[in-house]
């Protein structure tokens, strides 16, 4: 089961994930000063201030349970490189979210992501014994979204009207993506591994 009050890290040659605390605002205020990051995103954290509140937000919602944030930290570049998180997790039906991931530019288009979801699906399927995570995109996210299919993320589902559009005119979509523990052991994992060359 996942322990929200254990601190989890997750790492190999290229990056480390561990708990988000206060202390990393400053760090990631670095990359967080980047209008692309929130465009797709209800919150906001660009601002230093925002950050704070954002950053805080998080730690709240992982001291009831609800979500377990991390940094994630980029091992070649020697910096952090943004964060991700685990929600609505249910032990009972083995089921799980993965989300709220942002990355500076600096990172975006490097191993980062692709590695840091790896370490996150075998954590969730292998440690956790979860058997689905599912994603939420913003429907014209088209970035994350082609990087969650290369993963190997199947689309299932359309949440109509579920958030307010960027204009904020009227509503918007969001895609729903998931990936089954089946389908992690049989054919994401092995081809995750071999895309980052990690060794058996």
């Amino acid at each position: 089961m996942l322990d929200f009050s254990k601190d989890y890290i997750l790492e190999n040659d290229t990056v480390r994930l561990s708990p988000l605390q206060k202390k990393h605002v400053k760090e990631l205020s670095v990359q967080s000063n980047d209008p692309d990051i929130w465009t797709y995103l209800l919150e906001k954290g660009r601002s230093f201030e925002q950050l704070e509140v954002y950053v805080s937000q998080a730690l709240e919602n992982r001291k009831v349970s609800k979500e377990y944030p991390f940094i994630v930290y980029d091992k070649i570049q020697g910096r952090s490189a943004g964060t991700t998180r685990l929600y609505d997790y249910s032990e009972q039906l083995k089921i799980i979210k993965l989300g709220h991931t942002w990355y500076g530019k600096d990172f975006r288009g490097t191993t980062v992501n692709k590695n840091s979801k790896y370490l996150l699906l075998e954590f969730i399927f292998e440690n956790l014994e979860v058997e689905r995570v599912g994603f939420g995109v913003h429907e014209e996210n088209q970035v994350s979204l082609s990087a969650l299919k290369s993963l190997g993320c199947i689309e299932e589902g359309v949440l109509r009207n579920f958030i307010p559009s960027l204009d904020g005119t009227g509503r918007t979509d969001i895609v729903l993506l998931s990936i089954l523990k089946s389908e992690w052991m049989h054919s994401i994992k092995p081809e995750l591994r071999k895309k980052l060359n990690i060794k058996a």
